[in-house]
C-alpha cells in the first residue's frame, strides 16, 4: 500500500511535468532572442553592392540599396540611401541623407541658394560636401558616413557610423 501514489502526488508529478514543458517553451524564444543579436552583428556587416566605381563623379549622387534586415525570427529587406561622390583626390565618399537634427533626409543643392550644400527642408539644416554641419543651423554633428569597400569596380556598403568614429 505504501507504493501506491495518491490521486494528489499523481496530479502534483503531472501539473509539474506540465508546467515545465510549458515553461520551456516559452524561454527557448527568449533565449534565442538574447543570443540572435549577438549573431545579427556578424551577419550585420554584409555589404551590398550599390554602384559602379565608372559611375560616380565628383557631383553626390543619391544611390537607394536595400540590406537584409533580421530581427527575432521575421526577415526583412530595409531600404537604405547614401548620397554618393569621389573628392578631388578620387576617394569615394558615402554619407547617410539622415539629418542627424530630427531625422528628417536631406537633399544635394536642396536649397537653390546653396547649390554646394547639403539641405534638410524640415528645419533648414545645411551641411557642407563632406558631411560637416554647418554652424548657425539645427544639425549638432556632421552626417553619417557608409563603411565602404570597393571591388571589382563595385562599391559595397554596409551600415552607416558617425563621422571620426565617435
Amino acid at each position: 500500500m505504501g507504493d501506491r501514489v495518491s490521486r494528489r502526488q499523481f496530479l502534483n508529478y503531472t501539473l509539474t511535468g506540465v508546467g515545465g514543458f510549458m515553461a520551456a517553451g516559452m524561454l527557448m524564444p527568449m533565449v534565442r532572442f538574447a543570443v540572435d543579436p549577438i549573431l545579427e552583428k556578424e551577419a550585420g556587416q554584409d555589404l551590398v553592392a550599390v554602384a559602379q566605381v565608372k559611375d560616380i563623379t565628383k557631383e553626390p549622387k543619391r544611390v537607394d540599396f536595400k540590406i537584409k534586415q533580421v530581427d527575432a525570427w521575421h526577415k526583412s529587406e530595409e531600404p537604405r540611401s547614401a548620397w554618393v561622390y569621389k573628392t578631388d583626390k578620387g576617394e569615394i565618399v558615402a554619407l547617410s541623407p539622415i539629418c542627424k537634427h530630427l531625422g528628417c533626409t536631406v537633399n544635394w543643392a536642396g536649397d537653390k541658394n546653396y547649390p554646394h550644400r547639403f539641405y534638410c527642408p524640415c528645419h533648414g539644416g545645411m551641411y557642407e560636401k563632406n558631411g560637416k554641419n554647418v554652424p548657425g543651423t539645427p544639425p549638432m554633428g556632421p552626417l553619417d558616413v557608409y563603411v565602404q569597400k570597393v571591388k571589382g569596380g563595385t562599391l559595397y556598403l554596409g551600415k552607416a557610423k558617425p563621422q571620426g568614429g565617435a
